[in-house]
C-alpha cells in the first residue's frame, strides 16, 4: 500500500503537474477530496481505518482535467451554461443534453485509457475474476460540503464488465457532472461550475443478496443512542432510490439489541441478469416479499461496524452496505460508502445527557426484566 495522498500536499492549483491520473483507493484518505472527490476519498479513508470495503481505483480529477482539455469543449460548455436561470428546467435540460452528448462522444486520451485498462486488469487479478464486475461511481469534489448537499447528483452504474464498458461508463459519469439537476443546484447555491471537478471510482461489485443503508443517528428523531438499518433483497439501488419500502430495524447503540423491527412488503429488487451480465430490476417472488431480508446476526454485525465507523469519524454517519451471497458468513458484509449525516448534525445538538440517559434506561430496564446482555 502506498502513502495516502493528501489534499494539503496537492492543492487544486498544483494538481495538473504533480498528481496521479489514476490511483487505488488505498492511496486515498479524507484529505484527498480535491484529487478523487468525496466518495472515493471516503472509501480510501474507510479502507485505511480497517473497514471491510470492496477494492477499487479512481480516475482522478487530474485525469478528468486532461480529458476535458484534450476534448477541446470547455469554451462550448461555458457558452451553453452562460445566462441560464436555475428555475428554468426546460432550458437547463436542453443545455444538459447538449453538454452530456459532447462529453460522451469524445474519446478518452490514449494515456488515460491505458491507465484505466491496466488498473482494471490488476483489480480483476486481485479479485480472481476475469473481467471483474464493477460499479462505476461518480465522485465530485463538491460532495459533502458544509451547508450544501451535492452528493447523489451524479450518476453511478452497476455491474459493469470489461474494459471497454468501463471506459464508456467513465465518460458517462464525467458527463453527469452536467445533469440539469446538478447545474441548477450549483447555480442556486452560487457555486461556480468551473470550481467543481469530478473523479470516477471503479469498485468491485458485491454480488449482494441483501443491501441497504444505515444511520448512526435516528433520521426521523435525531436520537443518537440508536442505529437505524434499512434493508431489501438485491443491490441497494431500490432502497436508495425509494423504489421500495425497505425492512427497518432500530438497534440500541450500546447493547446492539434490536429494539424495533418492521418487515415491509418488498416487491422490487435489483440484481444481475446472468445472461446479459447487466443490473436489472426484478419482481421479488411473492413468497419472499414479506420475509425479513437480513438475519438478526447480520443486523448485529452491521451495527457493530456502524459504531466503529462513527467512532473513527467522530460524528453521526450515513452508511451504504451490502452482503455478498458468494462469500461465507463472517466475511461477506461490506461497506460501500460512508458520509457524514447532515440533517441532524447541522442542527443544534440536544444535551449529550439525554442520549446517554436513553441508552442507560434501556440497560437498566433490561436488567430488571432479567434480560441477558451480550
Amino acid at each position: 500500500m502506498g502513502s495516502i495522498i493528501s489534499e494539503a500536499a496537492l492543492p487544486w492549483a498544483a494538481l495538473d503537474s504533480v498528481a496521479p491520473k489514476v490511483c487505488s483507493f488505498e492511496d486515498c484518505g479524507k484529505d484527498s477530496v480535491q484529487l478523487v472527490g468525496g466518495k472515493c476519498a471516503s472509501l480510501g479513508e474507510l479502507i485505511n481505518a480497517g473497514v471491510r470495503v470492496p477494492p477499487g481505483f479512481a480516475l482522478t480529477t487530474r485525469g478528468y482535467a486532461q480529458f476535458m482539455r484534450e476534448a477541446g469543449i470547455q469554451a462550448e460548455v461555458a457558452a451553453l451554461l452562460d445566462g441560464l436561470d436555475h428555475e428554468d428546467m426546460d432550458k437547463l435540460e436542453e443545455a444538459s443534453h447538449a453538454i452530456r452528448e459532447m462529453i460522451e462522444s469524445r474519446p478518452l486520451p490514449i494515456e488515460l485509457e491505458d491507465l484505466i485498462a491496466e488498473s482494471y486488469r490488476k483489480l480483476s487479478v486481485r479479485c480472481y475474476l476475469p473481467a471483474v464486475p464493477v460499479a462505476v461511481r461518480s465522485s465530485a469534489t463538491a460532495e459533502d460540503l458544509p451547508g450544501a448537499s451535492f452528493a447523489g447528483q451524479q450518476d453511478t452504474y452497476l455491474w459493469i464488465r470489461g474494459v471497454d464498458d468501463v471506459i464508456h461508463h467513465v465518460r458517462r459519469c464525467i458527463s453527469s457532472l452536467y445533469t440539469g439537476r446538478a447545474i441548477a443546484y450549483r447555480m442556486k447555491m452560487g457555486f461556480p461550475h468551473e470550481q467543481v471537478a469530478i473523479s470516477v471510482g471503479i469498485q468491485k461489485m458485491a454480488n449482494a443478496y441483501t443491501a441497504g443503508v444505515m444511520f448512526t443517528v435516528h433520521p426521523a428523531t435525531g436520537d443518537r443512542s440508536v442505529i437505524v438499518i434499512d434493508a431489501n433483497f438485491g443491490f441497494g439501488e431500490s432502497v436508495v432510490s425509494g423504489e421500495v419500502t425497505p425492512d427497518n430495524f432500530v438497534v440500541n447503540k450500546i447493547t446492539l439489541d434490536i429494539i424495533e423491527r418492521t418487515i415491509s412488503t418488498k416487491e422490487i429488487c435489483h440484481t444481475v441478469d446472468l445472461k446479459t451480465q447487466k443490473s436489472i430490476a426484478l419482481p421479488v417472488p411473492v413468497e419472499r416479499q414479506n420475509i425479513q431480508s437480513i438475519t438478526d446476526d447480520e443486523i448485529g454485525e452491521l451495527a457493530w461496524m456502524a459504531k466503529k465507523i462513527e467512532k473513527h469519524y467522530g460524528r453521526p454517519m450515513d452508511i451504504e452496505w451490502a452482503i455478498d451471497k458468494n462469500l461465507p458468513a463472517g466475511g461477506n458484509i461490506f461497506i460501500l460508502q460512508a458520509r457524514p449525516e447532515t440533517i441532524w448534525s447541522n442542527r443544534q445538538k440536544t444535551t449529550g445527557a439525554a442520549s446517554s440517559t436513553s441508552a442507560m434506561d434501556y440497560i437498566v430496564s433490561s436488567l430488571l426484566a432479567g434480560k441477558r446482555l451480550s
